[in-house]
Parts: structure tokens; C-alpha cells; sequence
């Protein structure tokens, strides 16, 4: 039993059971086991020499107090190990010192009976300095070293004194051995001791330190997780809200134009919205799929951006007339065209479909441009009305899940480290401005000077 609140000792064994597998662990394992098994030689030699010189009168006492100290020692060691490997909820630590207690007082009264038992004196320093705090354990084993001296020289007879002056003291040349042996036992103990513990303590802080590292690790994958899943959340909404909710939409006023259609007697204008309710329906369907498959949106699986920018303008255009209003969508290119990442594609392609979703249902507007431009380093698309406007300050998304569209467009934008501008007032129009960082491969590919095309 080792280990008080001052100088708690162990060899590395963690409470849970499982062992460290440091070095210093290893060593601090072999020094403590080197610690016990000394004891028991030294106690098992000297009460081989007691059984051997035959036991009489006061010889039954000193065996007797032999094993209660080696049954004493034993139970206290196997209680600490116990509680240290995560075996036994009881903690034996704060009885360590009680525990030494005894052990000494044990031996106090075997070295009194024996002067065998006075080597037991060296693991006993090692002890002290272990459970003991610093400042009781240096005296603790000043006062046991003089124990052992004060014991070697009363089971010695004493000091014989001179028979010749000026000789050398015969008395003198057994008082060395009986000093000198306990001090340099005493000071090498010390000096170990003190070793070990310094030991003890990198362990111990290795051994934080390594907890330390896997709480943050454990901390920095919950972070992660729970930031993805947001991530996620978040990438869902956009495309939800620019793809799925936007065609939902489309569909509703498309059927109540339908509707308008059959009451005014044309079912040849309601054919045709019902057509275009079809084809909204059957896109929304291949954008669920998509999303299933984690896949990009169908309308770029089978062309270029520009052409998917193109459908989308001839598309906006057809679902205006359908709704009886007169809107002129045409999209203009800038610049040499180049492959763009998919990435870039997709958040382009979104923003076209949201901007003009939006034109279409709130701007009132007899035009859209929507501007593809190619600018070396940078790819940006302007999508500009002349409707009705707003103020951009004062737009919000709102309870029932509209008005998220700018949100949206802002964190696609933002994920790709582009820049999105919109400028618009009541009765001016609008524009959204939106500029992508390229990669270093499609800078090299942007190709010449830029040139302009239009398409209608």
C-alpha cells in the first residue's frame, strides 16, 4: 500500500484496467516489484538463519512476529494493487500511512529480538520515501538508520574499549562497518528514491498528457461530426429550396393557370400548362433522384453550363407566357468558355434558377439578362431584371420557409469562397452579381483575350 494525498504512487497501471505502455511505465513496474521482492529475500533469509539456529523461548515470539509482518506487508501491496488495476472500489491510499506505521513497528520489535531483521531497513527506506511526504520522509529514514546502528552495536556486545594507547581502538574497527553500511544503504535509497520519483512524475505526466490528447480527439471528432451534419443540413436546404420547392412552385401557379385556362373555355392554352406542369414535375423528380445519389443536377449530366443556362432562360420565358406575362430572358457569355469544376457549376446553374424563379414570380419584369462571364482567374454571372425591386436590407426568410433564397445563394457562394453583391431598390430593378475563384488548373485553360456572345 503505497501512496498518501502528498505522494500517491503507482506503476503505471491506470484505474480502468488497461496498462500504459510507456517506457518509464515499464520501469517504474520493475522497480516497484524489485522493491517487494527485496523485502521478501531479506525477511525470508533472516527467518531462514532463525529456523536454522533453532527456535527456543523468545525464538517463537520473533517468528511469530516475522509472519505477522510478511502477512501484514502482503495484505497491504495486494489491497494497493487491487485498487490501481480497477479491481476494488475500496482505496487504500489514505491508510498508507497507518500501513507503514505498522510496518515499522513490526520491525522496531523484530530488530530489538534479532539483528537479522536489520536489513529490512533498506526496502524500508525506499517505503518511507514513497508514502511518506518529503519533509517526514528524509527524517524517518535518518531515525531508522540510526535504529540499525544503535541495533547492530547492542547485538555486537557494544564497543570494546583500547587496551593499548595510542592503538588503534579495537572497538573502532567494528563501529565503521556498523556506521558506515546503514549510511551509504541510507543515502543510496535517498538518491534512488528521489530518481524514482522524478521518474514517477514524467509518467504521470506522460500519462495526462496522453488522456489529454485523447479527450481532444474524441472532442475534435464530435466537432467534426456535428459540423457535417450541419454542413449537410445546410447544402440539403439549398438545393431543396432552389430546385425542388422552386418547381413545386412553378407547378401551383402553373395548375391555377390551368384552371383559369379550362374556365375561360381554352382548353388548348390549358393543354399546354399542364405540359409544362408535366415537365416541371418530371425535373423535380430527376432532382430527387439526384439527391439520393448524391449526384450533380441533371440538367448539367447531359451539356455544358452555358447550354443548361440557355434551356433554363427558354424554359423561364415559356412558363411567363403560360401565366399570361410577357418576359424576354436571354443569356449572354462573356469570355472563352472553360471546363469548371462541378462544384462551380452546380452553385451557378442554382443561382441562375433561384434568381429567376424569383424574377418570375415577384419582379414583374419584362426582362432578364443572365451574363456568364469567363475572366481568367475568376468565373462571375450577373443575372439583372427591370422589375419592380427591392430593398435587400430588408428581406428575411419568413415561418413558412420562403424568402430563403438570398440566404441560400449567400452560403453556396460563401462554401466555394466567391463573393455575391445584389443591388436593387423599390421600382429599379435588380441585379445579383456573383464571382467564383477558379482553380490553378482552369487558369491555365481560361484561354485568350475574351470575346462576347450572345444567346437568345
Amino acid at each position: 500500500m503505497e501512496g498518501d494525498a502528498g505522494n500517491t504512487v503507482h506503476d503505471g497501471t491506470r484505474h480502468s484496467g488497461q496498462t500504459e505502455s510507456t517506457g518509464a511505465a515499464v520501469i517504474l513496474r520493475v522497480l516497484r516489484v524489485s522493491l517487494h521482492v527485496g523485502f521478501a529475500v531479506l525477511l525470508l533469509v533472516a527467518l531462514v538463519r532463525l529456523v536454522a539456529g533453532g527456535i527456543t523461548g523468545p525464538g517463537w515470539i520473533t517468528l511469530l512476529l516475522a509472519l505477522l509482518l510478511a502477512a501484514f506487508y502482503l495484505v497491504g501491496t495486494i489491497l494497493e494493487k487491487r485498487h490501481a488495476a480497477g479491481r476494488s472500489r475500496f482505496d487504500p491510499r489514505p491508510y498508507s500511512g497507518w500501513w507503514l506505521g505498522g510496518v515499522s513497528l513490526l520491525w522496531l520489535l523484530l530488530i530489538w529480538t534479532s539483528a537479522d531483521f536489520v536489513w529490512l531497513a533498506f526496502p524500508l527506506f525506499f517505503l518511507q520515501l514513497h508514502v511518506l511526504r518529503r519533509r517526514l520522509a528524509l527524517p524517518a529514514i535518518a531515525l531508522s538508520t540510526l535504529l540499525v546502528i544503535a541495533a547492530l552495536w547492542f547485538h555486537n556486545g557494544g564497543i570494546a574499549p583500547s587496551e593499548q594507547a595510542g592503538a588503534e581502538p579495537a572497538g573502532m574497527a567494528l563501529q565503521l562497518p556498523m556506521v558506515l553500511g546503514p549510511a551509504f544503504g541510507a543515502a543510496f535509497a535517498v538518491v534512488t528514491g528521489l530518481a524514482y520519483r522524478a521518474l514517477f512524475l514524467e509518467a504521470d505526466n506522460q500519462r495526462q498528457a496522453a488522456e489529454e490528447l485523447r479527450r481532444t480527439r474524441a472532442e475534435l471528432a464530435r466537432t467534426q461530426h456535428d459540423a457535417g451534419t450541419l454542413a449537410e443540413r445546410g447544402r440539403l436546404a439549398r438545393e431543396i429550396h432552389d430546385t425542388l420547392a422552386q418547381g413545386l412552385s412553378s407547378i401551383v401557379l402553373m395548375g391555377r393557370a390551368a384552371e383559369k385556362a379550362l374556365d375561360d373555355g381554352e382548353p388548348a392554352v390549358a393543354r399546354e400548362r399542364l405540359r409544362i406542369v408535366q415537365d416541371t414535375a418530371a425535373a423535380n423528380l430527376a432532382e430527387a433522384r439526384n439527391f439520393v445519389r448524391a449526384l450533380q443536377s441533371p440538367d448539367l449530366e447531359d451539356g455544358s453550363l452555358v447550354a443548361s443556362l440557355l434551356r433554363l432562360c427558354e424554359k423561364t420565358e415559356a412558363e411567363a407566357a403560360a401565366r399570361g406575362a410577357s418576359l424576354s430572358c436571354r443569356l449572354d457569355v462573356e469570355g472563352a468558355p472553360v471546363d469548371l469544376p462541378a462544384a462551380l457549376q452546380t452553385a451557378l446553374l442554382r443561382a441562375a434558377q433561384a434568381s429567376l424563379a424569383n424574377v418570375g414570380v415577384h419582379a414583374k419584369a419584362s426582362t432578364a439578362v443572365v451574363t456568364l462571364s469567363f475572366l481568367g482567374s475568376d468565373v462571375a454571372m450577373d443575372i439583372y431584371d427591370d422589375g419592380t425591386g427591392f430593398d435587400p436590407a430588408a428581406l428575411t426568410a419568413r415561418p413558412d420557409g420562403s424568402g430563403y433564397g438570398l440566404t441560400s445563394l449567400r452560403e453556396r457562394v460563401a462554401a466555394l469562397h466567391g463573393r455575391l453583391d445584389i443591388e436593387s431598390a423599390p421600382g429599379e430593378g435588380t441585379v445579383v452579381a456573383i464571382r467564383l475563384p477558379l482553380g490553378e488548373a482552369n487558369r491555365s485553360a481560361a484561354g485568350p483575350a475574351p470575346v462576347k456572345e450572345r444567346w437568345q
